[in-house]
């Protein structure tokens, strides 16, 4: 099993902690994983990509992901932007930050998640910029099974302590139980 994976975000969302996180989660099942972003410009608001691999067999591949399994959006104005569907193979699936059911043509299986009121509501808030990451890692374990959502709540527990642990835990908890498969 190897499973690649893109987040598109926004710089200052959480993208590439998001990654960084789901990776730490696979290690606490004793799955292998590699995390790492690709930044254009570098600065609050700017479209950001990350990258996540999970295997559970050592990852000899380093370069970048052309065809992910999984694409993860957190911000719906980057489908206008971005071509987020870029490489995503047959079959895929691709989970979506919105409150709306948006459709993808395609042969895809589609999720969305209102991740945004999530972080609003728990107060995950940065500079006016709703933390996103932490949600759309719940909805991504529930869609795609990849890990499990315990090991995502220990490993943003490891990221986080205290009260911002718990929030953070909270809205995974919260985006899992609460994302919708649309197609």
């Amino acid at each position: 099993m190897l499973i690649e994976l893109r987040f598109h975000g926004r710089g200052g969302q959480g993208a590439v902690k998001a990654a960084e996180v789901l990776v730490d989660a696979a290690i606490l099942e004793g799955k292998y994983g590699q995390a790492f972003p690709f930044f254009g410009a570098e600065r609050r608001g700017a479209p950001v990509e990350a990258y996540a691999r999970i295997s559970d067999k050592p990852i000899r591949i380093h370069s970048g992901i052309r065809n992910p399994d999984v694409v993860v959006v957190f911000d719906p104005s980057l489908l206008k932007l971005v071509n987020v569907l870029r490489g995503l193979k047959p079959g895929g699936k691709i989970i979506i930050n919105t409150p709306k059911k948006i459709e993808i043509e395609g042969d895809y299986e589609v999720y969305n998640v209102n991740a945004t009121k999530i972080a609003l509501d728990l107060k995950l808030v940065v500079a006016g910029w709703a933390i996103v990451n932490t949600a759309m890692l719940g909805a991504l374990v529930k869609a795609s099974g990849i890990v499990s959502l315990d090991s995502v709540l220990k490993a943003i527990r490891h990221t986080w302590t205290g009260e911002l642990g718990d929030k953070n835990a909270r809205a995974a908890e919260i985006a899992y139980n609460e994302v919708v498969k649309v197609k």
